[in-house]
């Protein structure tokens, strides 16, 4: 069981540390940040960054009852663009935690997905799934960071 604090709670670290590194991302050049890399299902730092918001977006949209899902990753052309978007999903995903009721959250309930599927799924199971998902493409990330000699670090869960 899930309370809505614990989950704005996780939300905001996650965030804290994608906005770390997406500040540390700004040192790279446009050329770096669009290199492709083999080894890595998104290819450049840029594509990381973007399906990940991207991801959160989705989901939280699911949970409302709306399926968009969109590749507009031309819309985000520079680590800016991805920080402002970043931003903007993460008040959203702030705003309906606050919102949402404390007992529904922790419900499995019927849900529309990509393709008009459906699936039962638990609102709380969601947004952690969403949050994790953050910290494993971050990985990734800090990895194509280190592949072009700038090294991130510290970009773990805070525990403060």
């Amino acid at each position: 069981m899930y309370s809505r604090q614990a989950l704005l709670d996780i939300h905001e670290r996650a965030h804290r540390s994608l906005q770390k590194l997406l500040i540390h991302c700004r040192q790279f050049s446009p050329a770096e940040i669009n290199r492709e890399m083999e080894g890595f299902g998104y290819p450049t730092i840029r594509l990381q960054l973007h399906h990940v918001i991207g991801a959160e977006e989705y989901w939280v949209k699911v949970l409302q009852g709306r399926v968009e899902a969109d590749d507009n990753d031309a819309a985000f052309p520079s680590i800016e663009a991805l920080e402002a978007w970043r931003a903007g999903v993460a008040a959203a995903t702030g705003g309906w935690l606050q919102q949402a009721d404390a007992d529904a959250i922790n419900q499995p309930r019927k849900l529309k997905t990509w393709g008009n599927r459906e699936a039962t799924l638990t609102p709380a199971h969601v947004i952690v799934r969403t949050q994790t998902h953050i910290f494993h493409h971050m990985g990734q990330v800090v990895a194509m960071c280190r592949q072009l000699g700038k090294p991130a670090g510290g970009m773990d869960f805070p525990l403060l």
